[in-house]
């Protein structure tokens, strides 16, 4: 039963890395989530719906539940989509996880003070996914609530 509701959840994975993105997609959907994955933050924005040019024409209906994020990415970073999502009045609640090799603790405190609801060290481990899930659920439980 628990896996059945799991699987109502939508994960959106950016990273740059084929390898990583990959690898995380595996890990996601292993553990009975729907993903979605893209290669930049560009397409990840796009896909939300916040580019203002593509916004008509990319919007996808199917709702993020939780995205994952590469910090180190060509042109816009993982830090920089934290913030466009926690700007935005229709996605800041979405709760947004950032992932990176370098274990720099300046960068995963600005990253948590930002909004990130977490920082994974790569590579993304099993046990890292499932931390994914009390994310989701107190997220689920936050809109629930705010619905009444």
């Amino acid at each position: 039963m628990v896996m059945a509701a799991e699987s109502h959840f939508h994960i959106l994975a950016v990273d740059d890395s084929v390898i990583d993105r990959k690898w995380i997609e595996k890990l996601l959907k292993t553990s009975s989530f729907q993903v979605t994955v893209v290669d930049s933050v560009t397409k990840a924005l796009e896909f939300l719906g916040l580019q203002e040019a593509e916004q008509k024409n990319h919007h996808h209906e199917m709702k993020v539940n939780l995205i994952i994020t590469d910090y180190s990415m060509p042109g816009m970073t993982g830090y920089d989509l934290l913030r466009k999502i926690k700007e935005s009045k229709s996605h800041k609640d979405i709760p947004v996880v950032i992932m990176s090799s370098e274990n720099i603790p300046s960068r995963i405190n600005r990253c948590l003070e930002e909004g990130a609801e977490d920082f994974f060290l790569k590579p993304v481990q099993l046990s890292d996914v499932n931390k994914l899930r009390s994310h989701l659920l107190g997220w689920r439980t936050l809109v629930e609530v705010c619905s009444f």
